[in-house]
């Protein structure tokens, strides 16, 4: 199938689960990235009138929220944005410096805390919009970030739906030709904004090149399979429902 086509199917796809949810439209946090532009393309297409691309600038670089205007304004989306930076720097502050039971923990683990706490917060927001609007949130997760467990559990991973879920990151970069994504926008290095300098390559220890040849069944490098399967490994909880003791228990 080619690629028209597909961009096509998934559209439909997105106004079908409008119609089977009885919801109004779709929203979607707008980062300043290729993924989050893609979609943005995707729900203005299915409901020209009714999809919302939503900006959350949280001590964000002036690069990325110059990169969602270009989206919102080249696909032509209706938008809002709400900084998120004094509630996050507020909830850092009582969480882990006011509070002396998380004195002395581990350095990295209080970043990626702090980093994970910024997604939630995001998502918290896009929620309470969508909810208020009778909007459906759409996510962003490409098929390598769903394989590898490259989202914020409960953060960008907490969404309604997610259209592009099964296309490779290669794919993504393909979509965004057609459908007219900004080219610096299709160019940039990845990157969830979760602090200064934070790539999504830096951080994964591999590339997306990497993660799609190995899931398109290609031989990659000893070393970055092994990365890429033990991220798919120790990331399973993220793919699956929390887990509760055996219903046989309570019966």
């Amino acid at each position: 199938m080619d690629i028209n086509k597909r961009i096509e199917k998934t559209v439909e796809w997105l106004v079908d689960k409008v119609t089977e949810s009885k919801v109004r439209g779709l929203a979607v946090g707008i980062s300043g990235g290729i993924d989050s532009a893609v979609v943005a393309f995707l729900i203005k297409k299915a409901l020209p009138d009714n999809s919302l691309g939503i900006v959350l600038p949280c001590n964000s670089s002036k690069q990325d929220i110059e990169d969602a205007s270009k989206v919102i304004e080249a696909c032509g989306i209706a938008s809002m944005e709400i900084d998120l930076t004094s509630t996050h720097c507020g909830l850092v502050d009582r969480i882990f410096e006011q509070s002396t039971d998380l004195k002395g923990v581990d350095a990295n683990s209080l970043k990626m805390a702090d980093a994970n706490l910024k997604a939630r917060l995001r998502m918290s927001t896009l929620y309470a919009v969508a909810n208020a609007m009778n909007y459906l949130v759409v996510g962003t997760d490409n098929v390598a970030e769903t394989y590898v467990g490259y989202f914020t559990k409960y953060g960008d991973g907490g969404v309604d739906i997610q259209p592009i879920a099964h296309i490779t990151k290669r794919e993504v970069r393909e979509w965004a030709a057609v459908l007219g994504v900004p080219e610096g926008v299709i160019k940039k290095a990845p990157t969830a904004g979760l602090w200064e300098g934070q790539t999504d390559e830096g951080e994964m220890g591999t590339s997306y090149d990497m993660v799609d040849d190995l899931l398109e069944g290609k031989d990659i490098p000893e070393k970055d399979r092994l990365i890429i399967e033990r991220m798919h490994r120790v990331s399973e909880h993220k793919r699956s429902l929390p887990p509760s003791p055996p219903r046989e228990w309570y019966i």
